[in-house]
């Protein structure tokens, strides 16, 4: 009898705890901690959300700051160059024009050139009067030694501009080197373009300044032969009285 007395007895004393653990459990944060609410759950929800939000301000100001960057980026490649050589360039064109425009006698035009040569190197001025001759033989001359001058000051204009265009080309290149953004390099490779268009019409000039002073040299000694050939036709015939074709064979 007494193993079952005692076999109850533990049975009730379990039961009892377990009754009195779960009253336990089933009592109020406040109840256990004398008023102050703790609640585990609800303080793991309020770390997350914190946490979140952190991370949410992180990636806003890590948009700003690329938005700035980018804003910065932009407004320097928007600079402009702070070097022109524009102005300069456009005076030694403008000098070499002039010079060109200064042309002795017959001018760099299509019509005047016809108008000239009409005039001075073919045609009746070849067979004129002795005084016709002999004038527009000088007027040939000058023509040339008019073109040899002008020759050589367009020479001296174009030598004169490359000491302006180093200067511009070392400006350009140095603000080519320290350019901050793609518009300041645009413009700095923009520019040197210009001064290399600028050596070329210089170029340009002075090859056709040559070529018109040996152009006018070539015509003058043309013109030259073809009157003594006519000197001499009249020459022949006043004294034996050959016909103008022989004049030729004889010459020869």
């Amino acid at each position: 009898m007494k193993p079952n007395i005692l076999r109850r007895a533990m049975l009730a004393g379990a039961i009892a705890t377990s009754s009195m653990i779960g009253i336990t459990a089933a009592t109020p944060a406040h109840a256990q901690f004398g008023g102050i609410v703790y609640d585990p759950t609800n303080y793991a929800q309020n770390v997350l959300t914190a946490a979140r939000s952190l991370q949410q301000v992180n990636n806003q100001i890590q948009q700003i700051q690329q938005q700035a960057t980018s804003l910065i980026n932009e407004a320097r490649n928007l600079a402009s160059l702070p070097f022109s050589s524009l102005q300069q360039l456009q005076q030694q064109v403008q000098r070499t024009q002039q010079l060109l425009g200064e042309a002795q006698r017959i001018a760099y035009d299509v019509q005047n050139v016809q108008q000239v040569f009409n005039g001075r190197y073919k045609g009746a001025a070849l067979t004129g009067t002795h005084a016709q001759m002999v004038a527009n033989a000088n007027a040939r001359w000058e023509d040339s030694v008019g073109a040899f001058e002008d020759a050589l000051r367009v020479q001296a204009g174009v030598v004169g501009n490359i000491d302006g265009a180093r200067t511009t080309m070392d400006g350009l290149v140095t603000s080519s080197q320290s350019a901050t953004g793609a518009l300041q390099a645009a413009q700095a490779g923009n520019q040197l373009l210009a001064l290399q268009s600028q050596q070329l019409a210089d170029l340009t000039a002075l090859l056709a300044a040559q070529g018109r002073a040996q152009a006018l040299d070539s015509a003058r000694n043309a013109a030259v032969e073809a009157e003594s050939r006519e000197r001499l036709r009249r020459f022949l015939t006043r004294s034996t009285g050959y016909q103008p074709g022989n004049a030729r064979m004889f010459h020869d």
